[in-house]
């Protein structure tokens, strides 16, 4: 079975940081651009940002650049986020996902580009 699993979520004061993982189950990640997404309470999914197959980024959302990071470990099948300087507006639930092919035209922002999806993992921003 194909799966993809997020963890790493949790509660954080502003300004802490998180680091997300995001493994694979049932497929090899390094044919695959994974996507980070997030979706809030009454809010459309965003597309955060997406690193290719060969490691290449590319950022989707003005508000997390500089703060996020996307980084993937093809040995470990993983893939991370490192979340730093977290706001309250960055409480959400997240939510990687696959998009099959190589090169950044597998990435999107976009969520109906992609092929398996996690389940998500809350992240909760507040004092």
């Amino acid at each position: 079975q194909l799966q993809l699993v997020e963890s790493g979520g949790g509660s954080v004061q502003p300004g802490g940081s998180l680091r997300l993982s995001c493994a694979a189950s049932g497929f090899t990640l390094d044919s695959y651009a994974i996507g980070w997404f997030r979706q809030a309470p009454g809010k459309e999914r965003e597309g955060l940002s997406c690193i290719s197959s060969s490691g290449a980024k590319i950022n989707f959302l003005d508000t997390v650049k500089g703060r996020f990071t996307v980084s993937r470990d093809n040995a470990k099948n993983t893939v991370y986020l490192q979340m730093n300087s977290l706001k309250p507006e960055d409480t959400a639930v997240y939510y990687c996902a696959a998009s099959r092919g190589r090169g950044l035209l597998s990435c999107s922002g976009y969520s109906s580009r992609y092929d398996y999806w996690g389940q998500g993992t809350q992240v909760t921003v507040s004092s």
